[in-house]
């Protein structure tokens, strides 16, 4: 079903609508808006104030009933005090369409004070990621216990004419979000690497881009033996999945996204435990989110050309595996010991960025759910973010505190790269435990000498365990809104 996002040119306390929202900080007085709402509520939102009922705090949610006129019902939200306010609106109207979901509205309408172009987009992000439900794979509720489903929002503004240009904006980026949070929630019978690649094409045929996949043959033919020695164990045929928009000036440099694209992750021959195994469903949302930012990319239209490179199998343990102690040829001629058949990841992106190469980019990069040792340095709140070129970095780290998909970088000395030596190759494709998301970096950087690059690993951002009230349990959509942002940020 398609959710719609439109904007209304009309006053919160005279707005028929099902469900009125109201995003507030911490602490909110009421505005000569807010004022009239509490009107028509019989005076219902002061007294929600003033008793505490309602404190403005982080996602904290309260109900009132409506008037005789205007809302039927109106839901509080609470934007905290936030450090910046479009990230906070783009949160806090995620949490009104799953509530409004849950309520069984057909439609909502949101009003909020600030109504520039950045808060008008960031909400209409929002309450498109609210929107989405994953039923794919689940059975329909008995029909007694069905509620309606939600349809449309309106963003009550001043000026429709104005808004509608952020709120399409706002739209794409968030369909983008959700298309990846879609196959990152597949499973891996189902979300196969034949699947992405058939995602790749219905975003060219939509989008107005070229699609092209490489399959086992033909990465033989480019000598991928990196990438191959993963795919070996599967008898699934690995894609390496190639989109082009060419929106920018002939002949311009242009920017190249990265995705890891394990569309399941057993360890292979060096397996991983049985508990949470499952969770490696989830070993392809940096592809994922390739997918999802490059139709994104195509609904805005943006002046500029990106590529997006998936790289997509399985690792399994099988008489064919890689097995410990291998080494094998990658596609820029480094030989490669195989340590561990669990640091699969950097094996596929060391031949996808030596791929990257025949495009001359302006800059690369790469995302993968790539090492545990992320997640024990950064938790969940943060992406790790490593490169070769500073400038790059901060273009980077800009991009994600705009869009609210949060990086830190951490380092690449000269001394890391001691811990990938080995005596029976060129390089490792483990370092150990101590400075693990460092040192498979480290290993990335030897395939990415020829251009500006920026690695994020996205082990503890691209899916979480539990249901964080914005978002449900399961893909966070980590890093459509980067990628998107960044991307803007070069095109204008």
């Amino acid at each position: 079903m398609e959710f719609r996002v439109t904007a209304r040119r009309a006053q919160p306390d005279t707005a028929d609508a099902p469900l009125l929202v109201l995003a507030l900080t911490s602490g909110a007085t009421l505005t000569p808006a807010l004022t009239a709402v509490d009107a028509a509520l019989g005076g219902a939102l002061k007294r929600s104030l003033d008793r505490k009922d309602f404190r403005g705090s982080r996602d904290e949610t309260l109900f009132l009933a409506g008037g005789a006129k205007g809302p039927q019902r109106v839901l509080l939200i609470g934007l905290g005090k936030p450090a910046s306010i479009p990230t906070a609106l783009k949160r806090a109207a995620s949490v009104a369409s799953r509530q409004a979901r849950k309520a069984g509205v057909t439609s909502l309408a949101w009003f909020a004070d600030d109504q520039s172009d950045v808060a008008l987009e960031a909400v209409a992000v929002g309450l498109t990621m609210g929107f989405w439900e994953y039923t794919t794979t689940r059975s329909a509720p008995p029909e007694d216990e069905r509620r309606a489903p939600l349809e449309s929002a309106q963003m009550l503004v001043s000026d429709e004419t104005a808004a509608n240009a952020a709120i399409q904006r706002g739209t794409s980026i968030g369909d983008g979000i959700n298309l990846a949070r879609q196959l990152g929630m597949l499973p891996g019978n189902i979300c196969t690497p034949d699947h992405l690649a058939d995602t790749a094409r219905e975003i060219a045929k939509r989008r107005g881009m070229t699609a092209t996949i490489l399959g086992r043959a033909e990465m033989k033919v480019e000598k991928m033996g990196s990438f191959l020695a993963v795919a070996q164990g599967t008898p699934q045929d690995p894609k390496l999945i190639i989109l082009e928009h060419k929106k920018g000036p002939a002949g311009s440099k242009p920017v190249v996204l990265i995705g890891k694209g394990l569309c399941f992750d057993s360890g292979g021959i060096s397996i991983k435990p049985a508990q949470g195994m499952e969770y490696m469903k989830f070993d392809m949302c940096g592809a994922a989110g390739v997918l999802g930012a490059m139709d994104a990319i195509g609904a805005l239209n943006l002046p500029i050309n990106v590529v997006g490179l998936v790289g997509s199998t399985t690792n399994m343990p099988s008489g064919e595996a890689m097995n410990p102690g291998d080494v094998v040829q990658s596609q820029l001629g480094k030989f490669i010991e195989i340590v561990n058949t669990d640091a699969e990841g950097r094996l596929v992106l060391a031949d996808v960025l030596s791929y990257a190469r025949r495009y001359d980019p302006a800059a690369v990069i790469d995302a993968a759910t790539l090492t545990g040792a992320c997640v024990v340095a950064l938790g969940h709140a943060a992406s790790g973010v490593f490169g070769n070129d500073q400038a790059l970095i901060d273009e980077v780290l800009a991009a994600g505190k705009s869009s609210g998909d949060t990086g830190w970088q951490l380092p690449l000395f000269d001394d890391y790269k001691d811990l990938i030596l080995t005596d029976a190759a060129d390089i490792k494709n483990t370092g150990g435990r101590a400075a693990g998301a460092i040192s498979a970096a480290m290993f990335l950087k030897e395939f990415a000498e020829t251009f500006p690059w920026v690695h994020l690993d996205i082990a503890g951002t691209a899916y979480s365990e539990t249901d964080l009230g914005f978002i449900p349990k399961g893909p966070t959509g980590v890093p459509v809104s980067l990628f998107v942002d960044f991307v803007r940020g070069r095109a204008h």
